[in-house]
């Protein structure tokens, strides 16, 4: 069975995610074979756009297949930045296609299943839709072009997306920008089957109230440091998400948030994947990656022994590690399809 369905149905390219039993969790060579299907269809004319989907109930994408990423942190190897570099290359693509690129995000949508879809021109979630950026969870930062994304959120809706790792309703999706319109998903068949923009916009339904739209999200997260949006949620009485906060990676949330912070300056999605792949880099090559895969994904005890264990023992130095040019470098040439 093909990890990735790739073909052309009445002149739209269609790319099913076809790993349902792992809720279609991206390996490198269903990034690859997408990235080519994108490069011979943007200059098809018998192809005029292209349609994405995942496979079973469950969702569009878990994300990136972390299990390997932990087996080569172990092993010292390289694997990841391959994959990485491969990856971010295919959501520059997707930015920049030339065709309609409709996205249907139903189910989870996590990770390296926003850098998929949430890219694309025509973004589309359902009440079912389970979105989340959860990187700092597992020790790593987001990337897929996340930071790029949630630093040009609403107010610091984005920060907050971030740094809490929480899972998100089709509603947060629009209102971050991650998405355009919300369908109910018992109309996905037969969106699936006529999936014209004109169509799709007939059946969306208001996305409804979200969550991010809280004011003391913008006051507390507008803090410059980790610590003072800490300060600032007990402060406002919101303990839960400071407990939530304080439960992931200090490392991941202080170098988190100095990419988004520094991502809001960059001129370009691009601008910003080089710094993402950076990050990963240095990541791979630190304690809390594999730590954190271990106690969430391998071990399942979900009970990661970070180092440093506490925010105070996060220096500058440490943060500023992670945007060093890594030893296998990594460009992106700036609007190219």
């Amino acid at each position: 069975m093909n990890d990735v369905v790739i073909r052309v149905v009445a002149g739209l390219g269609r790319i099913t995610l076809n790993r349902p039993k792992a809720i279609n969790a991206l390996n490198h060579g269903m990034v690859r074979a997408i990235d080519a299907a994108l490069v011979a269809w943007a200059d098809d004319d018998a192809v005029r756009g292209v349609v994405v989907d995942g496979a079973g109930e469950r969702g569009l994408c878990a994300g990136g297949d972390i299990r390997s990423i932990h087996d080569d942190a172990r092993a010292g190897g390289t694997a990841s930045l391959g994959f990485w570099a491969d990856e971010y290359r295919l959501n520059a693509r997707i930015a920049r296609f030339p065709k309609p690129y409709t996205a249907f995000m139903d189910g989870v949508v996590m990770g390296g299943g926003v850098g998929v879809s949430a890219h694309g021109s025509l973004r589309v979630v359902t009440e079912r839709t389970r979105l989340a950026m959860p990187e700092v969870g597992i020790g790593l930062a987001p990337d897929v072009g996340g930071t790029y994304l949630l630093s040009r959120a609403p107010g610091e809706s984005g920060t907050f997306a971030a740094l809490t790792g929480a899972t998100l309703s089709g509603a947060d999706a629009v209102f971050l920008g991650l998405a355009d319109v919300v369908v109910p998903a018992e109309q996905l068949p037969f969106l699936l089957a006529t999936p014209t923009e004109d169509v799709i916009r007939a059946h969306a339904v208001p996305p409804g109230e979200s969550r991010l739209a809280a004011g003391w999200i913008d006051e507390c997260f507008a803090a410059d440091t980790v610590e003072e949006i800490l300060d600032r949620l007990h402060r406002a009485g919101e303990d839960a998400t400071a407990k939530e906060i304080l439960t992931r990676s200090p490392t991941s949330l202080k170098v988190t948030l100095a990419a988004l912070r520094r991502a809001r300056d960059l001129p370009d999605l691009e601008s910003a994947l080089e710094q993402e792949y950076r990050v990963s880099a240095a990541c791979l090559r630190g304690h809390d990656l594999p730590e954190g895969i271990r106690a969430q994904i391998v071990d399942k005890d979900r009970s990661p022994r970070w180092s440093p264990a506490t925010l105070s023992e996060v220096d500058e130095a440490l943060v500023e590690k992670h945007f060093a040019e890594p030893e296998i470098p990594f460009t992106l040439t700036r609007g190219a399809r």
